[in-house]
This record gives structure tokens, C-alpha cells and sequence, in this order.
């Protein structure tokens, strides 16, 4: 591969990511020629929102720089002769086990259903060509010999002090913590090796982390592997956007009314660029999708046409080179284009671009990438069955026990609520009657006539 080719995949792989550790050997791999080998993980325990979209579209760009990862399933590693742009998203079940157990493991196998029905419908409406993306279980091979084996050498080797420091801004901290959340670390870090991979990809969040991987697998023996990290987006009211948090996210299947109410309510005070989520969201999503529906008009050959409305987010009669419009009405001054995030900013800072108009085109941009995720979510009975189970109502009142069926009995004679009390009487002739036997007559005296 010439130089200029390598480094401009290089700069596919690592464009709009917050932060690179590694990349060096990312390159080295390029100049020989060779596909370097990733995965991204996730762990499914609350409903995923669309601040997945960001490492979602992150994920074209790799298909798009030749990134070939190993397909593994139940453990088993299989190679093809033709090298496929596959890749590997790995399903930390056990993960989200041990995450201070915030799911038992029986919910985190419908979760892991659902996730996986939620993200092939996200990456079949981005175009994303889900024929070059497998799914993998961490328990297909988490759960082996050899893994555990080298599981406990880490814990033989790790300080309780840096299990905790590596996991403090994923793993849920508590006053008197599990044992489980110190183990997380390590997973992770091993499963770099068992998934035999050249980078490892997540957000920010993730770190410490792989900070900790890249100490402690050279220590078992294993080469270090490099770290791509993308942003964190910041949540509707600012802060992290989370699962936790139903104020601070959109899900993705929110109704477009839902959807446009948040955003309303959104913190996006003017002319304030900081802790800014609608802003943040233009910037990690919503202009990098519309420049891959460019790419694909201009005859990108990976990307695949996409569900539902597949229209870049510009106003008809742009100009050449924009990335995002903000429709307006004639009135109050038209449509504004532009042709980066840094010339939208730059106008929301100056208060040229007011906080309602910048809403009302990002709600709209929001409902077009949702539509078609909704679409195949209607037209999945197995998947809303699934999304019960992973996310049952909280406030759901439980089903009422049938009441049995009394059935009436009776009392016996001189019983019961309607008896009447016996006079003293009616007992006296009662035992009488009962104590004086009835005589018993012969057959002669049967047939002798009264007298």
C-alpha cells in the first residue's frame, strides 16, 4: 500500500474521535499493507438511546478504511479464505452481569435480544452493509478454560487499588462494592486477546480502562493493543447522556411527538456553545450521517442505499459543499447552510442562529433517522415481544389472582344462621323421645285386631 493511501485510511479510521492511544501501530499496520482488526463492545443493560448513533456511524468509517476484525462464534474462530471488512461487536453478557449486578442474567438474555434486533435495524437504515457485521456473545468463549485460566493470573497480578481506579467510570460505585465490579476490568482487557484484535474502540468513558488493558496484558505475556475513543454526548439537560436518566436521552423508539417535546425542553440557552447536547448532536451525528449520504450520491461503493428517507440533512438549493441547513421560513430570513460544524457554532455563539430554530431542524433531523428504526419495529412481532420482556413497565400493576369460586353447602337440620333456638320443651320431649325405645310387636301381635 503507497504511503498516501495508508495515511488516508489512517485518517478515516481516527477522524472526529476525541482521543487516539496507539495510533502508531495502527499505522504500521497500514504501511504493510494489511486491514487492522477492531471491535467495539457493549454492555446491554438499560435501553440503548441515540447517543449510540455515535459510534454507530463511527463504525462506517472503519468498514469504509478496510478494518477486518476475526468472526467468532460459540467460540469458535473460523477464517476465510477472502477477506471480509467484518465486524466484530462482542455482547458483554457476562459483563453486565458482573456490573454490580444490574441485571440478573435471565433479563440480560432478552436484553442482549433486543440489542441485537435494535442495532441491525439502526445499521440497516444508515446503509451500514450488515453482511460484514457479526455478533458475538462474551460468553461463547468467556466461559472457557483457557479464559479463566488467564483470569485468575490477572487477579494474581492486579491491585484491588487499580481494578477499582480502572473501572470507576463505568462500573456503578457503591458505598460497600462487589466483588464482581473489580473483575470487570479484567474482562475486558483479556477479551482484547481472546478476540485477537489490533484496536480496541469505545467512548471516552472507557479509558481507564484500556489504560489498565494496556498495562496488564503485556504482563501476561500479551502484545498491547491500541485505543480509539470517541466522544461522549452530552445529555439533553447537560451531563452524560444516559440509559438511567429518561430526561437526559431519546430512545429510539420515542414517537416523533416524544421526540420533539425533549428537544423543546432541551438545555440550549443562547448563544451557550458549553454542555450544549443539541449542538453536541449535530456535531457527533447528525452532520457525519449526512456526509455519508453525500458519499453514497457521489457512489460510495460500501455503503448500501438504507431504509426510509435517505435524504442528507440540507435544504433544496444549498450550495455546493453544505453539510447541514437550518430550514427556516422566508420571513424570518430563509434557510441557513453550512458547510462545517464550526461555522454552525460560530453563528450559535454570535446569536445569529436563535436556540428554537436550531431545535425545530434537529428534532426533524432526529424523527427522519428514527422513522425507519420505528417501521421495523412495528413489523417485528418476535422483537416487541423481546422489548417486554428486556424492559418491563416498572409501574405495571401486577395481574389480580383469581378469586375461587365459593360453592354453597348446606347446613345440616337445625343449623345455620335462620335456626331456631329449641325451647326448653321441645329437648325435654326430644330425649325422651330418644331414650324410650319403640316396642317391638310379634306377628301374632301384629295380626290381633284392636279393642
Amino acid at each position: 500500500m503507497s504511503t498516501a493511501a495508508a495515511e488516508e485510511k489512517f485518517e478515516l479510521i481516527t477522524r472526529r474521535l476525541q482521543e487516539v492511544l496507539g495510533g502508531d501501530a495502527i499505522k504500521a499496520i497500514l504501511a504493510e499493507g494489511r486491514s487492522p482488526k477492531c471491535y467495539w463492545g457493549t454492555a446491554p443493560t438499560g435501553r440503548p438511546h441515540i447517543g449510540y448513533f455515535v459510534p454507530l456511524t463511527k463504525i462506517a468509517d472503519f468498514l469504509r478504511a478496510d478494518v477486518e476484525v476475526k468472526v467468532l462464534l460459540a467460540g469458535k474462530p473460523i477464517r476465510y479464505d477472502v477477506q471480509y471488512r467484518i465486524l466484530n461487536i462482542l455482547w458483554k453478557d457476562v459483563h453486565a452481569f458482573l456490573d454490580n449486578l444490574k441485571a440478573p442474567l435471565e433479563l440480560v438474555g432478552h436484553r442482549t435480544k433486543y440489542y441485537q434486533y435494535l442495532l441491525l435495524a439502526v445499521f440497516k437504515s444508515l446503509g451500514i452493509p450488515t453482511s460484514k457485521l457479526h455478533f458475538v456473545e462474551g460468553s461463547s468463549y468467556q466461559l472457557t478454560k483457557e479464559y479463566n485460566l488467564d483470569n485468575y493470573r490477572l487477579c494474581a497480578t492486579v491491585t484491588e487499588h487499580d481494578a477499582k481506579k480502572a473501572g470507576a467510570e463505568v462500573v456503578k460505585q457503591v458505598e460497600s462494592p462487589l466483588l464482581s465490579g473489580l473483575l470487570y476490568p479484567g474482562l475486558q482487557a483479556l477479551d482484547e486477546q481472546y478476540l485477537d484484535v489490533d484496536f480496541q474502540f469505545g467512548g471516552v468513558d472507557q479509558r481507564k480502562i484500556f489504560t489498565f488493558a494496556e498495562l496488564y496484558l503485556p504482563r501476561l505475556g500479551y502484545r498491547k493493543r491500541a485505543h480509539l475513543m470517541n466522544a461522549m454526548v452530552p445529555g439533553l439537560a447537560g451531563g452524560k447522556m444516559s440509559s438511567s436518566d429518561p430526561n437526559s436521552k431519546i430512545d429510539f423508539l420515542d414517537a416523533p411527538e416524544v421526540v420533539r417535546k425533549k428537544i423543546k425542553l432541551a438545555f440550549c440557552e443562547e448563544g451557550n456553545t458549553e454542555e450544549n447536547g443539541v449542538l453536541s448532536f449535530i456535531e457527533a451525528v447528525l452532520i457525519p450521517i449526512s456526509e455519508l449520504r453525500i458519499a453514497r450520491v457521489q457512489g460510495d461503493k460500501i455503503l448500501e442505499q438504507g431504509t426510509g428517507d435517505q435524504k442528507p440533512f440540507i435544504a433544496d438549493g444549498a450550495p455546493d459543499g453544505t453539510v447541514f441547513s437550518i430550514e427556516r421560513d422566508e420571513k424570518f430570513g430563509g434557510s441557513m447552510h453550512y458547510k462545517s460544524f464550526a461555522e454552525l457554532k460560530a453563528d450559535f455563539a454570535s446569536k445569529a442562529l436563535h436556540p428554537k430554530d436550531l431545535k425545530t431542524s434537529v428534532a426533524a433531523a432526529i424523527n427522519n433517522l428514527l422513522e425507519p428504526i420505528r417501521t421495523a419495529f412495528q413489523a417485528n412481532e418476535e422483537w416487541q415481544k423481546i422489548e417486554k420482556l428486556a424492559y418491563p413497565d416498572p409501574n405495571a400493576k401486577p395481574e389480580k389472582k383469581k378469586k375461587k369460586e365459593k360453592v354453597y353447602h348446606p347446613p345440616p337440620p337445625g343449623k345455620g344462621k335462620n335456626a331456631q333456638t329449641p325451647t326448653v320443651e321441645a329437648v325435654r320431649d326430644s330425649i325422651v323421645t330418644a331414650s324410650v325405645p319403640e316396642p317391638v310387636l310379634t306377628e301374632a301381635a301384629k295380626q290381633e285386631p284392636a279393642s
